[in-house]
């Protein structure tokens, strides 16, 4: 990379970094502290835990378009000034329901197709795919960092603390788009493979790999809102961790599961079984859900949530370049624009459903949900593995005009 696609590609990945934070704070906390809430029920609370998910689907799309017509830029800063607002009007909430109208703002302010159309207007098409996992890479460390930190600052001034942390990171957020972020040149704002052109919707919602795709990365965001829908409580109520010192559990869970990715990413890359590590990930999934919903004992739980993020990680690092390697020619930014669209419509589901479930059939009926997903998934992608040769588009055949 050059030096400027170096602080490019680091101060995007950086943004990117302090608004993901925010967003997955809230994770581990919601169902506790809204729990405590006036007329809380499961079905609020999940949808106050996926709320932002559908606003992020709806507008994912339009907004990367209206950055293509206005710049990247304002674009960006726009809807982070949108995540800061939806951030305020949660941290004053005073019911469950502001809480709610507070995360659909935040996910309102849907900038992350438009942060990836800006990576790749400031990367030469060889450095693009280096670039765009790095920005991938980042995500997955905010992550890890918000399961921890949001606890302790739960812990220190309540659920309202984080949100205010969220809004001083939007700020941050805009600071970094204003200061670090180069402006690119207006030539070099279009590419073949960025934003999603409608000709090519059509096609990449009948190709059979991409809808595999898009299937897997709902089922696995549902799974993961419904897992936080849980897991949270049985901590506190099966592990007697107070709820100040879940950190003290997540910590340890998300390192040793780095460590348990790494045979996976092994022999996936340098054994060339990247299928079979693709389907183990699944199972894992699959074998945590069941644990997580009826562990009997701290162990089992412990062990479940580290089988559980295992799979997680794994599958979610994975997912995007699948995506890059399965998409035909040209339609890369139309298919991840789907895929992003399929992830936060999962994120909502599985919070707002999930609740739903919760409260009208009981937790069983979420795991039993949540494991036939998993499986429908594993099966799917079992199927693919064993069809060697792909059918051929005949718009695209040898010979073919």
């Amino acid at each position: 990379m050059t030096a400027l696609e170096r602080r490019s590609v680091s101060s995007l990945a950086l943004l990117y970094s302090f608004r993901m934070l925010g967003l997955f704070m809230v994770l581990p906390l919601l169902s506790l502290y809204a729990g405590d809430m006036p007329g809380a029920t499961p079905s609020l609370i999940g949808l106050a835990l996926g709320a932002y998910g559908l606003t992020q689907a709806a507008l994912q799309l339009p907004l990367g378009w209206l950055s293509d017509q206005v710049g990247r830029k304002p674009v960006i800063i726009g809807g982070l000034l949108v995540f800061a607002l939806g951030s305020v009007l949660a941290a004053t909430a005073d019911s469950l329901w502001g809480i709610v109208i507070g995360r659909a703002v935040q996910g309102a302010g849907a900038i992350a197709a438009t942060v990836m159309a800006l990576v790749a207007d400031l990367t030469s098409t060889e450095q693009r795919t280096k670039a765009m996992a790095i920005v991938g890479m980042s995500i997955g460390l905010s992550f890890a960092v918000a399961l921890v930190l949001g606890p302790v600052i739960a812990a220190v001034g309540g659920l309202a603390s984080v949100f205010w942390v969220t809004a001083l990171l939007a700020g941050g957020g805009i600071a970094i788009v204003a200061l670090l972020v180069p402006t690119p040149d207006a030539g070099a704002v279009m590419h073949s493979d960025v934003g999603a052109r409608p000709k090519l919707f059509g096609r990449a919602l009948r190709d059979p790999a991409l809808l595999r795709l898009n299937f897997g990365v709902f089922s696995l965001h549902f799974i993961l809102m419904a897992c936080f829908l849980v897991v949270p409580g049985a901590l506190e109520q099966l592990a007697g961790v107070d709820r100040a010192h879940h950190w003290q559990v997540y910590l340890p869970v998300l390192v040793l599961s780095v460590v348990g990715m790494l045979p996976l990413m092994r022999i996936a890359e340098r054994g060339g079984r990247p299928r079979e590590m693709f389907l183990c990930g699944i199972a894992l999934l699959a074998l945590a859900i069941p644990m997580l919903g009826l562990a009997s004992s701290a162990i089992v739980l412990y062990l479940a949530l580290w089988l559980f993020f295992v799979g997680f990680n794994y599958l979610e690092a994975t997912l995007p370049s699948q995506v890059s390697k399965s998409v035909f020619a040209g339609g890369k930014g139309t298919a991840l624009g789907i895929y992003s669209t399929c992830q936060f419509l999962g994120t909502f589901a599985g919070g707002a459903g999930g609740g739903w479930l919760v409260q009208h059939f009981g937790q069983l009926s979420l795991v039993g949900l949540c494991l036939g997903l998993a499986l429908a998934w594993w099966l799917l992608m079992l199927g693919a593995a064993l069809t060697p040769v792909p059918v051929p588009d005949p718009e695209h055949a040898p010979g073919t005009r």
